[in-house]
């Protein structure tokens, strides 16, 4: 008699552990699932935080031409003064759509900030109030000038027949960091979107 009433006992005590552990399980599950939700979000933010700092830096004022500017005024262009703000937010927001997410983005001066909240939720959940969790962060992207103006060249001591038209400007040394030097002639002038990306670093804030 003792051994079955030992059994009967142990037997509601043995369904609420197995109970405990599969609730245990479930909760891990849903901890894990709110977890991937919280990555995308924040792959989603930094993503599109550099699709807006990337949209700035490759997109310069309009009717701002090149092959006018004299070495002295390319200095503005090198302090990250002279790019086309128009549509940058709005590419970091197209881009948080692409990953399934909506974004808010604002800007001061070089640094893009972005806010995401993911359309997706956590979805049916064994602990209360996850359910309809969505995930949410936030992540800055910059640009950071990495250039300065080089040497002007001196003007000829020759003097120079009247000119008949405005005169071709010449070649701007430009130095960056790690050595490298960029020498930009207006008479064969490369692409911004181009020359850009030497110029200037697009990076994630801390």
């Amino acid at each position: 008699m003792g051994k079955s009433n030992d059994q009967g006992q142990a037997f509601p005590l043995y369904a609420m552990v197995v109970v405990g552990m599969v609730f245990a399980a479930l909760a891990l599950f849903v901890f894990g699932q709110a977890a991937v939700v919280r990555s995308d979000a924040q792959g989603a933010a930094d993503a599109a935080a550099l699709a807006a700092a990337r949209k700035a830096r490759d997109n310069l004022l309009p009717r701002l031409d090149l092959t006018t500017l004299k070495p002295e005024d390319w200095q503005d262009i090198l302090d990250g003064k002279s790019f086309d703000m128009e549509g940058a937010c709005g590419a970091a927001e197209d881009f948080a759509l692409l990953n399934d997410a909506k974004g808010t983005c604002t800007r001061s001066l070089l640094r893009f900030t972005v806010e995401v909240t993911t359309n997706g939720a956590v979805g049916d959940s064994v602990v209360p109030g996850t359910r309809d969790m969505h995930g949410t962060a936030k992540a800055v992207a910059e640009v950071v000038p990495r250039c300065e103006l080089g040497p002007v060249p001196a003007p000829s001591a020759t003097p120079a027949p009247a000119p008949t038209g405005p005169p071709p400007q010449g070649p701007v040394v430009i130095k960056c960091k790690g050595g490298k030097t960029i020498r930009f002639d207006p008479l064969k002038p490369d692409r911004w979107s181009t020359l850009a990306r030497s110029l200037f670093d697009v990076r994630l804030a801390s």
